[in-house]
């Protein structure tokens, strides 16, 4: 049963084939166990979503995709899903929450960095990554990768093949990568897994807090 249709608005070329995978794997993952509709993903460049003005329309062509006729009818959410770069989560997170939701009150909207990057995960679940990264020795692995700002650069160094490819190896690694161990290490994807599962879990509502705070 679909308890939650997503669009996510994304910002790289690999996020749109990643993303998908990466909620639908979390909603059967979840206590719960339920599985997400996840419509394709809307890409935005970064630049131009933290323009207020850019950030309504991209939120307004997800509303958009939501209200087309659906064979069931789950809960719709826009979910925006960026890399925090330089920017505190905390901070950017509700600052950006707050201007998607003039696009339209009655919609919810949830909004989550990756802290620091997508890539970030990846770090935080290293050991289940194998196939891909030629892993450190144990102890070299970022037990808090967000606090050591491993990301996309940490992934290149120890990845197995020619070069990291993030249209190509980003769905792949998302497909593998265990998310258990990826939460318990990055705070931004237990940010995002809880947002998933306060919406899956009995139609409860995410309360204030929740959708403001990113750790």
């Amino acid at each position: 049963m679909t308890s939650l249709r997503v669009v996510p608005i994304v910002e790289g070329h690999g996020e749109v084939e990643a993303v998908p995978i990466l909620l639908r794997r979390i909603g059967l993952e979840l206590p719960d166990g339920q599985y997400i509709e996840v419509l394709k993903p809307i890409r935005w460049p970064r630049s131009k979503l933290m323009k207020h003005e850019e950030l309504r329309r991209a939120v307004g062509l997800a509303v958009l995709k939501l209200a087309a006729p659906s064979a069931s009818e789950p809960r719709p959410l826009v979910l925006i899903l960026l890399d925090a770069h330089e920017d505190c989560p905390r901070i950017k997170a509700p600052q950006l929450l707050k201007h998607a939701h003039t696009a339209d009150p009655s919609v919810d909207v949830a909004c989550v960095l990756a802290n620091v990057e997508y890539e970030t995960w990846f770090v935080a679940a290293a050991e289940s990554l194998g196939d891909f990264l030629s892993l450190p020795p144990a102890q070299e692995i970022p037990p808090a990768p967000e606090a050591t700002r491993s990301g996309k650069g940490w992934v290149d160094r120890h990845f197995k093949g020619t070069k990291y490819s993030e249209t190509v190896d980003q769905p792949a690694m998302t497909a593998r990568m265990d998310l258990s161990l990826c939460r318990k290490r990055s705070p931004s994807f237990d940010k995002l897994c809880r947002e998933l599962e306060h919406r899956t879990a009995r139609g409860k509502q995410p309360s204030e807090t929740d959708q403001s705070s990113d750790t």
